[in-house]
């Protein structure tokens, strides 16, 4: 019988993930696993939605400012990274927890992920200067041709999924999706999939008051201040594409404002998709959640349903 329990707080952005899993690992003692594909850049900051200095403080958290936004960070990277880390984790305690909203990544952590052999960089190259010239459309026409299968069933919608996907399948003729399709692998350890239950119309209320405060606390001038690596794919995210066509005048800032919560909420829908596919993940809102930890039965009561 597997004696360690490994906890899974996901769900989409905005939801309140970190607050969650900052209560359940003050609970049971133990550190938390961040699965998200931005908060490890250390140059990025306030556009991800980090936790707080005192949540960083209070509890210890793996894959927040791991990694430079010059380094390829991806599901492979990540599975490898985080195993290691719950296999530290589990050396002192028996519970650790993941949070995180990239379904991709907690995929990669709980079935694995086979190695991509590197592509050469001309093609990545070539990808994105096409990208920044031709926009989107030319990205979904691309995959639609040339990776129908990523096309039928992966992001597209996800500019960074898209590159992606075109890189691996003009670099080493196999869809990215092949990858992701092999032999699982069986981990050591238990998994317990926790989704954050929200309304959608709270979760849209909590995504525009969310950016709000970005712009407030300065996000206009991040973004400012790395906009010599625009081109980098870390920097192709919501709430730092948005401020490149102001910076050129081509919009006002307010417009800005609106394009980063219109495509946050789009991202949000997106990873709902994501997870809602998975029948592994229990559905629960937070108050359900707070109230279990308080009685200190929440992982028996998990295990149970």
């Amino acid at each position: 019988m597997k004696k360690n329990t490994c906890i899974i707080i996901c769900g989409p952005t905005a939801s309140g993930k970190t607050d969650i899993a900052v209560e359940i690992a003050r609970h049971f003692k133990t550190q938390i696993i961040s699965a998200d594909s931005r908060q490890c850049f250390k140059e990025l900051n306030i556009g991800v939605a980090k936790p707080s200095g005192e949540q960083l403080h209070f509890v210890k958290h793996y894959f927040i400012n791991s990694h430079s936004i010059t380094e390829e960070v991806n599901a492979v990277v990540f599975e490898k990274y985080a195993i290691k880390a719950v296999e530290t984790i589990f050396e002192n305690n028996t519970v650790a927890v993941i949070c995180g909203g990239s379904g991709l990544y907690i995929d990669a952590f709980c079935n694995g992920f086979d190695e991509i052999e590197e592509v050469d960089t001309s093609i990545k190259i070539e990808i994105l200067q096409k990208y920044l010239s031709l926009g989107i459309t030319w990205l979904q026409d691309t995959i639609k041709l040339e990776d129908p299968l990523f096309f039928e069933k992966g992001e597209i919608k996800n500019p960074h999924r898209m590159i992606r996907a075109l890189e691996v399948i003009r670099g080493t003729g196999n869809s990215i999706l092949f990858y992701q399709q092999k032999q699982r692998k069986e981990r050591d350890f238990n998994i317990i999939k926790i989704g954050i239950d929200i309304d959608r119309e709270l979760l849209y209320k909590r995504i525009n008051q969310r950016v709000d405060l970005m712009i407030k606390f300065g996000l206009e001038k991040e973004v400012r201040s790395l906009v010599e690596f625009k081109n980098l794919n870390a920097l192709q995210t919501v709430g730092y594409n948005e401020f490149y066509d102001f910076f050129d005048n081509k919009i006002p800032l307010y417009r800005a404002a609106e394009l980063i919560k219109q495509n946050t909420r789009h991202y949000a829908k997106r990873q709902l998709t994501w997870f809602k596919k998975d029948q592994t993940i229990k559905w629960l809102s937070s108050n359900f959640i707070m109230q279990k930890l308080a009685k200190g039965n929440l992982l028996s009561h998990l295990i149970s349903i």
